[in-house]
Order: structure tokens, then sequence, then C-alpha cells
């Protein structure tokens, strides 16, 4: 098999993946996720104090409610010839600084790439983007900002970073994590009607962060089925253990803790999967939708302090707002880096990992990522 027809090959298997039931899957239980609110203001000492001290909620009722209101709403076609690139330009002053001009051809190259993949790969004649397109695009006003949150990639951070920006909270340490994703304080883009969605589209700076799709992936497995999670492992776990472990104890089928990696990538793979997809392991190239939309700043997990920066730069924030270094979640727990990610691969078989591979390999394309093993082809 020639290299074009291992690429068509790979390309057909991540297609095959993408069912309605998925669809549905992506707005089940979300870390990073809020609901609508158009209004997205905060009004007096109470609404304050809860965006300080944190809120509690039930995220499964959450979750229920935004299931229900998706399959209720009916889609508005919005056809376009695409996205304005609204980027801004270097301050004349940064044009002769040798990091700032570093940093801008870094993007002028990873668009580039995105551009030409989607070219390639992808047929956009029509270029029709739906509410289901944005409603993973998070709206700040004030400096005019869309972003495209991805889990696991820093999402709980920048969403920090918006409400400071929108006046919200003074510093990003006073937001907690509830607030963060249940506060209901960020507008999203499928929150607004045509017009509003079309202006933003063509007027704001876009933006999105990525990871390495393995390593993402590890490091929702970690925080999702690790730990305890009284939505994924019921929802989650206890339909993996049930199709994919066989002689599982009563206890593991009831409470759904315990699930194996293995079991979770045998999951992944399954075309016919017990359980929908979740946002969490999802492509970026079905999240952000970034052959409809062009992004204007594409940032890297791996060098997330320096990217973010870059971009706060870049709009005009505040000097003395710079991007969260803290870990949201299980903070005493290390970070999933490289060789955590080999650690938990090295346990499936050769053919699980190229699988795995397959099934990210636009998002390895797209974004410029290099093969995690060197078996892979």
């Amino acid at each position: 098999m020639n290299s074009s027809s291992i690429k068509l090959y790979k390309l057909s298997i991540v297609m095959n993946t993408l069912s309605f039931s998925n669809f549905l899957g992506l707005f089940f239980h979300q870390d990073c996720t809020s609901s609508n609110n158009q209004n997205g203001k905060i009004r007096g000492n109470a609404a304050a104090e809860l965006l300080i001290k944190g809120i509690e909620t039930n995220p499964i009722r959450t979750h229920k409610r935004r299931r229900r209101f998706v399959i209720k709403k009916s889609p508005i076609l919005i056809a376009m010839n695409g996205s304005s690139l609204n980027l801004p330009m270097l301050k004349s002053e940064d044009r002769n600084n040798y990091k700032w001009k570093s940093l801008y051809q870094i993007q002028t190259e990873r668009k580039k790439i995105m551009r030409e993949t989607c070219s390639k790969y992808k047929s956009n004649n029509r270029r029709i983007i739906t509410p289901y397109h944005v409603s993973r695009i998070f709206v700040e006003d004030k400096y005019k900002i869309l972003y495209c949150e991805v889990p696991k990639a820093g999402c709980s951070n920048w969403k920090r970073v918006l409400m400071v920006l929108n006046g919200l909270a003074s510093s990003t340490k006073d937001i907690q994590h509830n607030t963060v994703h249940y506060g209901n304080y960020l507008k999203r883009l499928d929150g607004f009607d045509r017009k509003g969605i079309y202006h933003r589209l063509n007027t704001y700076t876009k933006m999105l962060f990525i990871r390495e799709p393995f390593e993402k992936l590890v490091s929702a497995f970690r925080d999702k089925f690790e730990h305890p999670n009284n939505y994924y492992h019921p929802v989650f776990g206890r339909a993996i253990i049930s199709r994919y472990r066989a002689n599982a104890t009563k206890e593991a089928l009831r409470t759904g803790s315990g699930v194996r990696f293995k079991e979770f990538i045998q999951y992944l793979l399954d075309v016919h999967r017990p359980v929908g997809m979740d946002i969490h392991w999802d492509h970026v190239n079905r999240l952000c939708s970034p052959c409809l939309i062009d992004y204007d700043f594409v940032g890297k997990f791996e060098s997330m302090e320096e990217d973010a920066n870059f971009f706060l730069h870049l709009i005009g924030a505040p000097e003395n707002l710079t991007f969260p270094r803290f870990k949201d979640r299980h903070s005493n727990e290390e970070r999933t880096t490289t060789k955590i990610t080999q650690q938990y691969f090295a346990k499936l078989s050769p053919s699980q990992r190229q699988r795995s591979y397959d099934f990210y390999y636009m998002d390895y394309l797209m974004f410029n990522y290099s093969k995690p093993f060197e078996d892979l082809y």
C-alpha cells in the first residue's frame, strides 16, 4: 500500500467514526463548559461572591438539561464565504523584537499547515456553518475574542482569563473550579442569532489551543476514570466494563469504577460504542471545525505559557494579566507528560496503537504533531 492509499485509508477510518449518536455525545458531561447566557453579566454583591467562592451545582442535571436543549433546537444554517482572519499585527515597537517576530512567524506557519491540510482533505465549497459548529466557542466582547475550548488543553485557565478580561474578576486566582465550569458567566457563540454569529466570526480574533492527541487522551483517562467521578463512572465506566471485560464483578458493573486503559481504548475504537463520544477525547477537527472557521491564532499546550502570553500581548490585554500556571484539578498529581503517555500506550498491542493513531490522524496532520511511536505508519 503506497503512502497516498494509507492516508486515504486513515481518513476513512476517522470519517466512519462520526455517527449521529456521537454527535449527541458531544453534549454529555463536560468539564470545560458553560450554559448559554446571552447577557453574560453578574449583578450585585451576591453574584460577585459566588464568583469568588465557587458554585455548587449538580453537573448531571445541568447536562441533561443541555442535552434536551440540543435535541429540541432546530439548526440555523449560516452560509458564508468563510470567516475573516483577524490576528492583530505586531505593534511598531515590537517589529524589531526577535521574540515577538519569531512567535508571529510560528503562527503564520501553523495556520498555513492547517489551511493546506483542509484544502487537501476537506471539501468545503459550500462552507455552511451551523450553531453546532460554533457551540464550543466562547465569546469575550470587550476584547473581541472567540475562544474554541479544547478539553485537557488548558481550557479551564483560558476561561478564567476570559472572565478577568470581561471584568468578572480581578485575578484568575480568585475563580474556583465550579465557577469556571458551571457558573454561566461566559457567553457562547451559538447563543446568538444568525446576525450575531456572523458579525463575531468576521470581526473578532478567533483562537484555539490544542495538545498532542495521545497525551490529551491519557490526560482525559486519568482525570475521568482514575479518580472518583459521579458522572463518568456510572455513565461511561459501567458501559465500558460491561462490554469489554469478561467475568466482570457485580461491584464493577454496579459502580463503573476501575476502567482499564486497554478497555477504554477498545471503547474508543469501537464503531458500535455502547455509549456515545465525549468532548474530552473527540477530535479537535470536530470540536472546533478549523476547516470551516479560519482561526487567527493556534496555540499549543506544549508551549502554553509562551503562546498564551503572546496572544494576550497581541490583543492588548492588561500587562499584569498573565496565563495561570496552576493545575486546575488533582493539583498534587503530576501532569500528563510524554513519558507518562508512553507508559499507558505500552499496555496496548501494536495494532491498537496503530488504530489509535489512525483515529486521531487528521489532528496529527492538521496541527503538525510527530508520530508518537516509531513503528506507526
